[in-house]
């Protein structure tokens, strides 16, 4: 069973917006966590279209939003936002933030002591990171369900999971390893009702699959994950509710 090459995953944001606006919508308990304050200097980590940046900024922070697509800063910007597209594992910032905050976005950042050692340079003394993402379990369904289909097709779907979803003792230990003082970390199971059919989920978040399959077979392979996770994911009331798990923590650089 072959390997593939590196995961590919796009990000359109009309597609996003139209299938994933949960993923702000949901972001309110994250951000009563990192409690900003007017005036503060806030770098959003992984911040998409801007949604959540522009609600930072509208609570009088002086807010940095960045993210590796740069279809999804183009969006961000539009929102009169300043947005720089960067890789969340090579941060180029020293010693200028407040807080760091990410929602939703460090679990497509596979190298996470990159990512903490970014943010760690970032802030400033006495500055927190504040952040929610994929926990250990989140999407347990739907990944194995792309996985398995994959597998039937002769590939290593193992091979292109893009996600990395840890326990809080595992991502304790990266933010203790690189000095921070973690203040509060926990997994939370949260099944997620989806805004429409389990097919917009899969072709919003799982290009890292469905690209490796060629095109005349790719809705053959959305269709055999969908039918795989109808008994375990469809409602009686017909609604689809992915089986998300987040890990939402606060930790703070120490003076």
């Amino acid at each position: 069973m072959p390997e593939l090459d590196n995961p590919i995953q796009t990000w359109d944001p009309e597609r996003y917006a139209r299938n994933a606006r949960f993923v702000a919508d949901l972001g309110a308990p994250v951000v009563e966590l990192l409690h900003p304050q007017p005036g503060e200097r806030i770098l959003d980590l992984g911040c998409g279209d801007g949604v959540l940046t522009q609600k930072l900024a509208a609570m009088g922070c002086n807010v940095v939003g960045v993210d590796s697509s740069g279809a999804q800063i183009e969006a961000a910007r539009h929102l009169h936002l300043d947005a720089r597209v960067m890789s969340g594992e090579r941060l180029g910032f020293h010693n200028e933030f407040d807080a760091v905050f990410s929602n939703a976005a460090l679990h497509w950042m596979r190298d996470a002591d990159a990512v903490i050692a970014g943010v760690w340079r970032a802030l400033k003394p006495g500055g927190r990171f504040v952040a929610e993402m994929g926990g250990y379990g989140c999407v347990q369904k739907i990944r194995n369900a792309l996985v398995d289909a994959m597998n039937r097709r002769g590939f290593d779907g193992q091979s292109v999971v893009p996600w990395y979803f840890p326990d809080t003792d595992e991502y304790s230990a990266h933010l203790q390893t690189a000095g921070f003082k973690v203040s509060y970390i926990a997994l939370i199971p949260r099944p997620t009702p989806l805004p429409s059919d389990i097919t917009g989920w899969l072709e919003t978040f799982a290009e890292n699959f469905t690209s490796r399959i060629p095109a005349r077979d790719r809705q053959a392979y959305i269709e055999d994950v969908r039918e795989t996770l109808r008994s375990q994911l469809l409602d009686p009331h017909g609604v689809w509710v992915a089986d998300y798990v987040r890990l939402r923590f606060s930790a703070v650089k120490p003076t």
